[in-house]
Formats: C-alpha cells, structure tokens, sequence
C-alpha cells in the first residue's frame, strides 16, 4: 500500500514540474502563467463561437438549399400539370384514325320531330328507328344511312360529331349519305347543318341493334373520360 509520505511526495514532485514547466515557458516567449491561461481561454471561447457559427452557416445552407429546392419542386408540379392538360381532350386526338377505313359522305342532320319524320310526340313511333331502338344522343349517338352502304349496328366515327351508329334508314338517306340525330331542330343548325365529312368505319354492322347493345356502348369505360366535353 502506497504510504501517505509517498503520495505528498509525489505531489511535491508534480507540483516543482509544473512550476518549472511554466518559468521556462515564460523566460522563452515572454507570456507568464496567467496570460497563458487567458490565452487558453480566448482559443476556448473563439472554438466555441467559431462552432456556432459554423453551425449557423450550416442551417443558412440548408435554408437555402431548402429555398432552392422549392422552385424545383413548383416546377415538376407545373410540369406535371402541363402533362395532364396535355391529355387528347376530344375523341378525334385519342384514337389514330388513320387505321380505320375512311369515307367521304355528306351528313345531314335530323330529329325525332314532324319536320324530320313526319310523326308527332303522341305518336306510337315517335322516336323508334327502324332498328327498333330509341333514338339517342349520346357518346354512341342513333344516325341514319343506306343500309346497303353501312348495314345497321355499323359505327362511324364522325369527326365534329363522335361516334355513330347506324339504326335507322331514310328514304332521301341513300349511297353515301348519313343523317345525324340531334335533339332539336334548333341543335341541328347550330351543331351541324349538312357538311361533307370523311368518316371512318370503326366497325361492321350485322344489319340488327338492340337497345341493349347501344346501352353497352354508352357504358364502356374506355369513353367515359370524354363525356363531359361532349356535353359542355
């Protein structure tokens, strides 16, 4: 066990080092013992600052970076945004017609009314194609053609007027005539009046159409996206 005079020895000892330590440091450069501590002190403390403003400068960078970045993000946004309004916004960009069968025909337009078919509202077959179905303006729309030119359940798309599908006949509708439906005689000349106009022949008719098969038609999904454009 180390004795007690050994320790006081030891501590003596230690004691003469570091005085001694700082007499040679002071006669070498001149500082004495409490300006060297002060200078510790100084060195301490700029650390210190120089630690905080480092530290600062760093969350300045990250602000900025941050502030930087912002921008960025805006700008994808916008992109993207430009990217969904530069979607087809009508049937005639969505498809290339260019693969279909094309036609040039001159198109009318008709209604279900008196000046059209010569019924009224109150008679039995007002309305009624001669497919049996009811006429309809829709995304799949009723129109009219010679039945020995585009059998009926034929679909056309039109272009200023979308898809068509052949239901009815008329007896002025012959060779390479349609009649479009419209609701209103009103909608017929501010719609579409007669035009002549390349259609193109989406598909084949078997010569019937049922209210169910135009009904499917209205429903598939794949054109629902444009329908409220069709009826803005």
């Amino acid at each position: 066990m180390v004795s007690l005079k050994t320790v006081s020895r030891r501590l003596f000892m230690t004691g003469l080092f570091v005085a001694a330590f700082f007499t040679t440091f002071q006669t070498f450069s001149g500082v004495g013992a409490a300006e060297l501590q002060q200078w510790m002190m100084d060195n301490l403390e700029n650390e210190r600052e120089e630690v905080v403003h480092t530290a600062r400068d760093i969350a300045s960078k990250g602000t900025s970076f941050k502030r930087r970045a912002l921008p960025a993000v805006k700008t994808e946004e916008l992109s993207m945004s430009q990217e969904v309004n530069s979607f087809p916004v009508s049937l005639e960009e969505a498809v290339d017609w260019s693969q279909y069968p094309s036609h040039k025909v001159v198109a009318t337009g008709y209604t279900a009314g008196y000046e059209s078919t010569g019924k009224n509202p109150d008679h039995p077959g007002y309305g009624i194609t001669f497919s049996g179905v009811q006429v309809k303006r829709d995304l799949y729309s009723t129109i009219a053609a010679d039945p020995t030119v585009y059998p009926i359940g034929t679909i056309l798309f039109i272009p200023g007027y979308g898809y068509g599908v052949v239901a009815d006949t008329g007896s002025a509708i012959k060779g390479d005539k349609i009649d479009l439906y419209y609701e209103t005689v009103t909608d017929v000349f501010n719609d579409w009046g007669k035009q002549e106009v390349e259609v193109y022949l989406v598909k084949k008719g078997n010569g019937s159409l049922s209210e169910e098969d135009l009904m499917n038609l209205n429903e598939d999904e794949t054109v629902q996206v444009f329908r409220n454009q069709m009826f803005e």
